[in-house]
């Protein structure tokens, strides 16, 4: 026995249906079993179920050999709803989506000068929930809950909940579970997601994106800092690594989180603009840093025959040959399959100088691992964040088996009555 009880086996089954249809589907009951490895009579119950409780619906029928047409089967879009939350560097964006990740409606609050003051976020977040949901008429209760993408590390403790150490930020110790619990306009029945936005970038990236397929990733989030989400076989759904307050040079250049020589100082776009404007380029004023660097890289490389600015030039290839450095000791710690570079900074420099950014890596890494590894853009555009944050509550559902979670007892259950759940064939 290795400890399963039947409620634990019935909950798997349904997982595992709902996940090869949510990828795979539409597919027939003839077509899961194999699919799962679940037998006929299983999936047929298993279907029964979940088409009884709306998650599924039937999506045509498919011709099969001599016998009757069989029947499609998929996820219905509407039985379930999330929101995903990007708290960005220039914006706060909140998008609302149903079982399959349809965006249905979205809210963005923009950070006026870099603010990342904790009471305009936790507005900022409150606003742009209840926006969407009045938008789209949707009631709270059909959350399956709230996923939020945050920069910096995520303590999930048992008295406050999610607790954000964003040291680049400024934000000590932030109960922001707490803080969006007070005063929100969700249920206490829907639950906060709360993560950092790199493995929320990963998530995204590992179920849609560069990362689907692979064993092992890391999943670079290149924007105004630099941080990094590792999925590996023991780390199914990734864990966060502080990979921009990695040392390039000692004694170097004084990083945000306070310390000398970070790659963040020297990779992130807020340094890189920083750099040209020391060296003597003009960087755009009074815009946001996605606008900066756009200008930026229209002055290193002009659309027309005229000359680039050379210092913009070099500081853009030197940053390549940095981030390059950076990677190779993800290649070397990680020996991942895949590296995946996503982030708006990232998406916008890659393009052109991905060619070089992967030299470096190969250069500066060790010869096995780097002839293993491939390096990419990321594929879901620099929304990803807020997909793969709505994505956490998601896989929550799908671990539940399509289930949500039960009201806590007020009191301790009698014993016959968890014996008789257990027992209970549905």
């Amino acid at each position: 026995m290795n400890g399963r009880t039947v409620r634990d086996l019935r909950r798997a089954n349904r997982t595992a249906v709902l996940q090869r249809l949510y990828f795979d589907g539409p597919l027939s009951r003839f077509e899961l079993g194999p699919a799962t490895g679940l037998s006929s009579g299983s999936v047929s119950n298993v279907v029964a179920d979940l088409v009884a409780d709306g998650l599924l619906e039937e999506a045509g029928s498919v011709d099969s050999d001599g016998g009757r047409p069989r029947t499609l089967l998929r996820v219905a879009p509407g039985s379930g709803h999330m929101i995903g939350v990007d708290v960005g560097e220039t914006r706060v964006r909140v998008e609302l989506f149903d079982l399959t990740l349809t965006e249905l409606a979205r809210a963005e609050r923009p950070l006026t000068q870099r603010s990342y003051d904790v009471e305009a976020i936790v507005g900022h977040i409150r606003d742009g929930i209840a926006e969407v949901l009045a938008g789209t008429a949707t009631e709270p209760e059909a959350l399956l809950g709230v996923g939020i993408g945050v920069p910096g590390i995520v303590a999930h403790t048992p008295e406050s909940g999610a607790v954000v150490h964003g040291q680049t930020i400024g934000w000590d110790a932030v109960p922001l579970e707490a803080l969006l619990r007070t005063g929100s306009p969700l249920p206490g029945s829907v639950r906060y997601f709360i993560d950092n936005g790199a493995k929320t970038l990963g998530q995204a990236e590992m179920w849609f994106g560069g990362g689907r397929g692979a064993r092992s990733a890391v999943v670079v989030l290149f924007g105004s800092g630099v941080g990094a989400c590792l999925v590996t076989p023991e780390v199914e759904h990734g864990r966060a690594v502080e990979w921009g307050h990695l040392t390039v040079r000692v004694r170097g250049r004084r990083c945000r989180c306070g310390a000398l020589g970070c790659l963040e100082a020297y990779a992130g776009a807020e340094s890189l603009l920083e750099r040209w404007r020391e060296e003597g380029g003009r960087p755009a004023e009074g815009v946001d840093e996605e606008t900066a660097l756009a200008a930026m890289l229209a002055a290193a490389h002009p659309a027309d025959d005229t000359p680039g600015d050379p210092v913009a030039l070099a500081v853009l290839e030197e940053t390549a040959e940095y981030l390059g450095a950076g990677l190779s000791d993800l290649i070397n710690l990680f020996q991942p399959e895949r590296i995946i570079v996503g982030g708006w900074a990232g998406l916008q420099l890659g393009a052109r100088f991905l060619p070089a950014v992967r030299r470096h890596a190969t250069a500066y890494a060790l010869r096995y691992p780097a002839e293993k590894v491939t390096v990419d853009l990321g594929r879901l555009g620099p929304d990803a964040v807020t997909v793969g944050a709505a994505i956490l509550p998601l896989a929550d559902f799908f671990a539940r088996g399509g289930r949500r979670p039960e009201p806590a007892p007020e009191g301790p259950a009698p014993a016959w009555r968890a014996a008789l759940e257990e027992r209970s064939p549905h």
